[in-house]
């Protein structure tokens, strides 16, 4: 089984719907997903990961199932460590992090008190509630580390939705901390990252990643990604966003 995590085009978050460079990447991943054998399609609720769906389904005469924990991932706003500043959960300077050890840890995490209090381990779980539910339609039921190929496929299976719940799932799939990679991975705009089952003992299942974050579609246009999501490169650029 294959998994298609893909992050909506580049964002017109006011409306929730894309700029119209998100509506020219959409169009762009259409032509490269259209050339693949995609099973099922889900989708996040929110308006930018439906429009971003939306060209390649009409390609392909297909529909999307909507899913609701495929939104973005949204628990309340923790208050931020020693200002008390309301800041989503994954939105911490670097010097400020990497100097708690327990952010590192792909359970410990959550147990930070500004995550307690914002309840985002009940928000977390619930999404790998959903994840799991859907596995287990296509056949991998999971239990403990590992899935129990019950009904072992070939399968392409294309999830559109968002950074920071695909970081989610990721970290799920891979036994790695959500907050690590929320950190330090960047899913450009409209990109593909794909997961594939490996079955190395009979029956029992384990996701491996092929590629995060692919925009090949778009170096093909001849275009470059969308900075959506991203900070400076560097301190000099005040036209990049900084904090």
């Amino acid at each position: 089984m294959r998994l298609l995590i893909i992050r909506h085009a580049d964002p017109d978050y006011e409306h929730d719907s894309l700029t119209p460079t998100g509506f020219v990447e959409a169009d762009a991943l259409s032509e490269r997903l259209a050339g693949t054998d995609i099973t099922k399609f889900y989708c996040s609720p929110l308006g930018r990961a439906k429009a971003t769906a939306a060209p390649t389904l009409r390609r392909m005469n297909m529909e999307a199932e909507t899913r609701e924990w495929l939104r973005e991932f949204s628990p309340p706003f923790i208050r931020y460590p020693g200002t008390g500043e309301e800041h989503i959960c994954w939105d911490w300077l670097p010097a400020d992090w990497t100097q708690i050890p327990m952010m590192y840890d792909r359970d410990t995490w959550m147990n930070h008190p500004a995550m307690v209090e914002a309840g985002v381990r009940e928000y977390y779980e619930s999404v790998l509630a959903g994840m799991d539910e859907l596995l287990a339609s296509h056949g991998y039921v999971r239990e403990g580390g590992i899935y129990r190929a019950v009904r072992p496929n070939r399968d392409t299976v294309a999830l559109f939705c968002h950074f920071g719940v695909g970081c989610v799932l990721i970290a799920h799939l891979l036994h790695l901390p959500a907050f690590v990679l929320w950190q330090g991975t960047s899913a450009p705009p409209s990109s593909v990252t794909t997961l594939y089952t490996e079955e190395r003992r009979e029956g029992i299942a384990s996701f491996r990643m092929r590629s995060y974050g692919d925009v090949s579609h778009l170096y093909a246009k001849g275009m470059e990604p969308s900075v959506a999501a991203r900070f400076c490169e560097t301190w000099d650029r005040p036209d990049e966003r900084h904090d």
